[in-house]
C-alpha cells in the first residue's frame, strides 16, 4: 500500500529527525538523493544541461545543494533564482555550496529575459520554486519561467510540483507539470489525488531518515500486492452460503444489459451465489448468460441496487422489483447503490453502505439531500463541473450525509468514508474504460466483496483496483467493452492472488 501523509505530519517527522541529527543533515540527505536521481536520468546523455529553478523554501535549498553535487560530478549546471530578493531570498548555505562548485547563477528579478533564455536551453529542469509550504497557483514571475521550459526537457519537481495544493484538494492548472517528482520520506496527498497526480508525473520517494510509520496516512492507494492480503479466499470449510450471497436488483425493460454485466462481474469475482431480481427481459438475459444465478428474492448477505434500474418505471413487474430494492435499502444489510438506485436514497443508512456515483450523479444526489424539500434554484445546482472542481470535499459531504462510503468514479477514483478513515485513491484503469457498462461491472465486483464480509472502505477500493487492472489487461492498449472486462475479473484475481503467494516473506 502506498501511503501519503499530510503536511503537518511531515513537518512533525522532520522536526523530530532534525532534533537527533547534526544541523543540515536532513537537507544534505535530500540533496544527495535528488542528485542521484538526476544523474541516473542523464546517465546516457552527453553534455546535458541542468537548470534549477530555486525559490525561498527548504526545497529551494535542496535544489541548490543538489545542483552543487551535480556540477562536481561534471554536469553543466545553471541556477535561476526566482524570489524578488534575489540572492538574499534563497537558502544561503545552499547558494554558497552551488557557487563554490561552479554553478552559474542567474537572478530572474535582475534580467527576466536572460533568465528565461537560460531555462529554455535546459535539457533537464529541477523545479525547486515552492514545496509543501506552497499554495495553489504560481506567481506571474515564476509562471513566466515555467512557460519558458522547452517541451522536450525532462522536468523533475522537488518534493511537490510548484503550484499544486500539497493537500491535493484544490485543483489549479497554473502549476508546473512535471515528468517526475522526487519526494522525501513519504508521498504527499497531492501525488495521489486528482488535483495533483497528473502534474506530478512519475513518483520517486527518497528515504532521508524521517519516520512516519506510526502516523495515520491522509491518503492511501492499494497496490497489486494488497489483493492477496484483502481478497476473501475460501477455505476447505466454506460453502456457497458462507462465501456470501449477493442479491442484485438491476436492469429493467429499458436497460436490460446492465443486469447481465453486474451479475456476470459478481460471479466472476467469486461470490458464493447471486440472487437476481428483475423484470422479464433482463431476467431472461441473466438466465442465459449466468445460469448459476438464482432468480428471485431470498436470503442474502448483501445487496447491489441500481445498475440499469428505472426508479420511475411502472407496471406490475417493475413495481415489484422496485419494492425489493426499497426493502433492501431499509434493511440492516450491506448495500452497494449505483446508477438508478441512487434515486431511491432517502437519507442516512445505519447499515454498511457504498454508493458509486460519477461526478454528475454525485452532484444531483448531494443537491437533493441538502435540499430534500424541493428542487434547488438554478443558481444553486451542484453540477458535475462543481464536483470535479472539488471532488474530495464533494465526496466527504455526501459520505457524511449518508453515513457511509462514497466511491467517486473518475480517471482517479476516490473512496471516501464517513469518519476518520484515510481517503483511498485508485488510478489503475486505462482511459479506454470510459465506456458504457463499466460502472455496472464495478458495482458487481464491490457487491461480491461486501457479501463476503469486507468492510465498505476496503470493498470499494479493492473493487476499483481489480476492476482497473482487469480493464488494463483486457484493453492491451486498445478498445474494450464492458462485458469483456467482466469476464476479465476472474483471471485478474487469480493472477494477483498468485503474485501474492509467490512474494518473498
Amino acid at each position: 500500500m502506498i501511503r501519503a501523509h499530510s503536511v503537518a505530519a511531515v513537518r512533525a517527522a522532520e522536526a523530530a529527525a532534525m532534533a537527533q541529527l547534526p544541523d543540515g543533515e536532513l537537507m544534505a540527505r535530500a540533496a544527495q538523493g535528488l542528485a542521484q536521481v538526476v544523474a541516473a536520468r542523464l546517465d546516457d546523455t552527453e553534455e546535458a544541461t541542468v537548470v534549477g529553478l530555486v525559490g525561498a523554501g527548504d526545497n529551494g535549498g535542496d535544489t541548490l545543494y543538489a545542483m552543487g553535487l551535480l556540477s562536481e560530478a561534471g554536469f553543466p549546471c545553471a541556477l535561476v533564482l526566482v524570489p524578488a530578493a534575489g540572492r538574499d531570498g534563497v537558502h544561503a548555505g545552499g547558494l554558497e555550496a552551488a557557487e563554490t562548485a561552479g554553478v552559474m547563477v542567474h537572478v530572474a528579478a535582475e534580467d527576466a529575459a536572460a533568465a528565461a533564455a537560460v531555462v529554455a536551453e535546459a535539457d533537464l529542469v529541477l523545479d525547486g520554486i515552492v514545496g509543501i509550504g506552497g499554495r495553489p497557483g504560481l506567481r506571474p514571475e515564476a509562471a513566466a519561467l515555467v512557460d519558458a521550459i522547452d517541451d522536450d526537457a525532462w522536468v523533475i519537481a522537488v518534493d511537490v510540483a510548484s503550484g499544486l495544493d500539497p493537500d491535493g484538494e484544490v485543483d489549479d492548472h497554473d502549476a508546473v507539470w512535471a515528468d517526475e517528482t522526487v519526494t522525501f520520506a513519504t508521498p504527499k496527498p497531492a501525488h495521489l489525488m486528482p488535483a495533483g497526480e497528473a502534474a506530478s508525473g512519475r513518483l520517486t520517494v527518497i528515504d532521508i531518515g524521517t519516520d512516519v510509520s506510526g502516523v495515520p496516512a491522509a491518503v492511501e492507494r492499494l497496490t497489486w500486492d494488497d489483493v492477496a492480503l484483502l481478497w476473501p479466499v475460501p477455505t476447505s470449510g466454506d460453502d456457497k452460503y458462507s462465501r456470501g450471497v449477493l442479491g442484485v436488483v438491476a436492469g429493467g425493460e429499458a436497460y436490460s444489459g446492465a443486469a447481465v454485466l453486474s451479475v456476470t462481474a459478481a460471479v466472476e469475482a467469486g461470490v458464493g451465489m447471486v440472487r437476481y431480481v428483475g423484470t422479464p427481459t433482463p431476467t431472461g438475459l441473466v438466465r442465459a448468460a449466468v445460469p448459476e444465478a438464482v432468480i428471485g428474492d431470498g436470503r442474502v448477505q448483501a445487496w447491489l441496487i441500481g445498475p440499469g434500474l428505472d426508479s420511475e418505471a411502472t407496471g406490475e413487474e417493475a413495481e415489484a422489483q422496485l419494492a425489493v430494492a426499497r426493502a433492501a435499502l431499509a434493511s440492516d444489510l450491506p448495500v452497494v447503490i449505483d446508477a438508478g438506485g441512487l434515486d431511491l436514497i432517502e437519507g442516512r443508512r445505519d447499515a454498511p453502505t457504498v454508493v458509486t456515483p460519477h461526478a454528475g450523479e454525485l452532484g444531483r444526489l448531494l443537491g437533493r439531500m441538502v435540499r430534500p424539500e424541493g428542487t434547488l434554484p438554478e443558481g444553486l445546482r451542484i453540477t458535475a463541473a462543481d464536483v470535479k472542481a472539488d471532488p474530495l470535499r464533494s465526496a466527504r459531504d455526501l459520505a457524511g450525509l449518508i453515513g457511509g462510503t462514497v466511491l467517486l468514479k473518475g480517471s482517479t477514483t476516490l473512496v471516501v468514508s464517513h469518519g476518520d478513515l484515510p481517503v483511498r485513491s485508485q488510478a489503475d484503469a486505462p482511459p479506454w474504460l470510459a465506456t458504457a457498462g463499466a460502472g455496472d461491472v464495478l458495482s458487481g465486483v464491490i457487491g461480491s466483496l461486501l457479501a463476503a464480509g469486507l468492510a465498505p472502505h476496503d470493498a470499494a477500493a479493492l473493487g476499483a483496483l481489480v476492476h482497473g487492472v482487469a480493464a488494463d489487461r483486457v484493453s492491451g492498449g486498445g478498445p474494450l467493452r464492458a462485458l469483456a472486462v467482466a469476464h476479465g475479473i476472474r483471471p485478474t484475481v487469480r493472477d494477483l492472488l498468485a503474485r501474492g503467494r509467490s512474494a518473498p516473506g
